[in-house]
């Protein structure tokens, strides 16, 4: 309180030989003339009014005053006296309090100033005193308004922060952090929050704090309980605490498990939504008695932006929680188990925020068990990130599996699947790959309709790029007339991977496309051999880089046992109406089936062979493709396959006596251990195949 000779007075040389003084008495101020030498401490009639004394009750010394000035005061107003007297100052001023004789305490101010002689000894202080209480507590009330203000004011800026940092929360989770963050409501002076939303009737609490503030069995409540969230849901008003003995009347069941907080007030308000309640939010303070009409309106305000971020929030989870469910309806429930392949796929949603279902997306992937011990895999994305394009990939995965089950080659699949999109009235796109596996050779047919080249990884741990010459995208090559799908084929060696993505993989933020896929194939490479563990580091790489994008997965690899394997293939293409063809492609049997040690059986595989290419030229109006393998696994095998363009598929019938044509199939049926027909986009192929004579030792020839 001390003021040393701030706003002392110049008190001029010939200060008044009597105390009593009219102008300073009009001002409610006495005077005081304090003889240092003598020890005698003069005052005029004013200032005994303001020590609330007589003379009488006062025999002038100094010491005779702590009848009204507590000795506290007395000593730290020597002090101030003191201190002023060894600086060499002229002037001290300072507030102190006294004690009225009705035991009331008034607060009053000195000033003072220090006569010296000629060598600076202090010789008198004279000065002024007077009661100041109304003074500071007009100033302590002006310095409390702008202690509010500044609080109020503050209190406002929390709420537009807060109101401006949940506008980007997506989750429930998300509106709980902002508001625990160290600039949302600590910055309001609550020391704990809790949050509950209502579910079903209930309360269920979703946020508490700190830590070791849970109270037991309040984890679910019903509405109905006395406990303040309830309340508030039920009365739709905010509850005000103001005092610890108020909370603990109010709720005596909740009070006994928080006095360890030290709870002086609290405030908790009804999250109303719509114009009905969603949850309830309590702040607990600990520093605090009271709200102010201006506080509480603050808060009421904070309560009404937090329910809607919370309500909008709720709405983004559930349309998330729909659009994930649409689109795991959409993809394969199952990976079939294929025969001499081990597969494994992966999908992961976009990570990024956004508009509502913005974490979906039209990313696929398919397994198609094919006839003949082929298999169809296929990868793609659809445009856009929403529930509309999880619905279109949903058709389009439906589509390209009929499509390829009925029969169709590669190039036509794709056709036929961009025919279809194009016709579905949707502003979509897709980009797809296709590729076919015929895992007894190795042999895949790839198509790609502007989607990115697959990726092999081969035995000795490399991993290479396969460039695929590819069409446009589904859908627009439809729209613009470019249908034709260029065939690519590639070798898949047993033990070898083939790997099919989607671009969410190899995007990489700064990065071109072939950058990515270049790492990709480095990450590939390095990775383990087993094609599920593969996939599980693969997602967990690209989980850690983030993107916006979904990431589509599937790996085949084809199995170097327990499986029949082409240990020989040959193929040949005979033309309509050109002999020369069709004797090579006899001699190519006979030649063949002998190298591999048919044994007895040549002749036989040579003439079903003859056969099935003379009734595919003779019944049908193009050329026929011969195919000749070797099949090993429990047992060995030679397989024909005679493929042409017609889909009538050949009958067998019985032939007169006289009859020259009907006898073939029922030739191969008499010959050929097994035979069949499988549709082949829009032709067929006729197969046949013979076991090969063990020999005398017990070994296939």
């Amino acid at each position: 309180m001390a003021d040393r000779g701030a706003s002392a007075p110049s008190l001029p040389d010939d200060w008044p030989a009597h105390l009593d003084h009219p102008i300073l008495a009009l001002n409610h101020m006495g005077t005081f003339d304090w003889d240092l030498d003598a020890g005698l401490f003069h005052m005029d009639t004013q200032a005994y009014e303001v020590f609330d004394l007589t003379p009488e009750e006062y025999d002038g010394r100094p010491e005779s005053l702590a009848l009204r000035v507590p000795p506290g005061e007395s000593s730290r107003l020597d002090a101030v006296v003191s201190q002023a007297i060894k600086d060499g100052s002229e002037n001290y001023g300072t507030y102190f309090r006294i004690r009225r004789r009705d035991g009331t305490s008034r607060w009053t101010h000195t000033q003072g100033h220090i006569r010296r002689d000629e060598t600076g000894r202090p010789r008198r202080v004279v000065g002024i005193v007077r009661d100041a209480t109304q003074e500071l507590e007009d100033s302590e009330a002006r310095n409390l308004r702008d202690a509010q203000g500044q609080a109020l004011r503050r209190q406002t800026g929390v709420v537009q922060a807060v109101t401006a940092a949940l506008a980007h929360a997506s989750s429930v989770q998300e509106v709980i952090d902002v508001l625990k963050d160290t600039h949302g409501i600590p910055n309001l002076g609550a020391t704990s929050l809790v949050m509950g939303l209502v579910e079903a009737g209930r309360i269920r609490l979703v946020a508490e704090g700190p830590a070791g503030s849970f109270v037991p069995g309040t984890r679910i409540t019903r509405i109905d309980e006395p406990y303040p969230m309830g309340e508030v849901v039920r009365t739709l008003a905010p509850r005000f605490i103001e005092s610890p003995e108020e909370f603990a009347e109010g709720y005596p069941i909740l009070w006994p498990h928080i006095t360890d907080l030290r709870i002086t007030s609290a405030a908790y308000l009804p999250l109303i939504a719509q114009a009905r309640p969603i949850g309830a939010m309590g702040l607990l303070y600990n520093d605090r008695l009271g709200f102010s009409t201006e506080e509480r309106a603050v808060l009421v305000a904070l309560g009404s932006s937090i329910a809607q971020s919370l309500q909008r929030a709720m709405l983004f989870e559930q349309e998330k929680d729909l659009a994930q469910g649409l689109q795991q309806a959409m993809l394969p429930r199952t990976i079939p188990s294929v025969p001499g392949a081990d597969v494994a796929v992966r999908y992961r949603s976009a990570a990024a925020g956004g508009s509502l279902g913005r974490d979906i997306g039209g990313d696929w992937y398919d397994l198609i068990p094919l006839p003949g011990g082929r298999v169809g895999a296929v990868i793609g994305d659809v445009q856009g990130h929403d529930t509309h394009a999880a619905a279109v990939m949903g058709q389009l995965r439906i589509v390209l599996r009929a499509y390829a089950a009925e029969g169709h080659a590669p190039a036509t699949v794709m056709a036929r699947a961009s025919v279809f999109l194009d016709e579905l009235d949707t502003d979509r796109f897709a980009t797809c790959l296709y590729a076919e596996a015929d895992l007894a050779t190795g042999v895949v047919q790839v198509v790609r309709a502007g989607h990115i080249d697959p990726l092999v990884r081969t035995l000795d741990g490399g991993c290479r790029r396969v460039p695929v010459e590819g069409g446009l995208p589904l859908g627009l090559s439809a729209e613009f007339h470019s249908l034709e799908y260029p065939v690519s084929t590639l070798e898949l060696d047993p033990g070898e991977t083939l790997l099919l993505c989607t671009d969410g993989l190899v995007e990489q933020p700064g990065k071109d496309l072939g950058d990515g896929i270049r790492t990709l194939a480095e990450q590939v490479a390095k990775g383990p051999d087993d094609v599920r563990e593969l996939a599980d580091l693969l997602i967990e790489i690209a989980d850690e880089q983030g993107g916006d994008d979904d990431v589509a997965l599937l790996l085949l690899r084809r199995r170097g046992s327990d499986t029949a394997q082409a240990v020989g293939r040959l193929q040949q293409h005979v033309a309509s109406g050109d002999p020369e063809a069709l004797a090579l492609a006899r001699h190519m049997v006979r030649a063949a089936v002998r190298a591999w040690g048919a044994g007895d059986r040549a002749d036989e595989i040579e003439l079903v062979a003859d056969e099935l290419i003379t009734n595919a030229l003779m019944h049908t109006e193009g050329s026929a493709i011969v195919t000749l393998r070797v099949l090993v696994g429990t047992d060995r095998r030679v397989r024909v396959e005679v493929e042409d363009s017609s889909s009538a598929l050949p009958r067998r019938r019985e032939a007169g006596e006289d009859g020259v044509s009907g006898r073939g199939l029922l030739l191969v049926d008499q010959i050929a251990d097994a035979w069949g027909v499988e549709a082949r986009g829009g032709g067929k192929a006729v197969w046949c195949e013979f076991r090969m004579l063990e020999r005398d030792d017990g070994s296939a020839p």
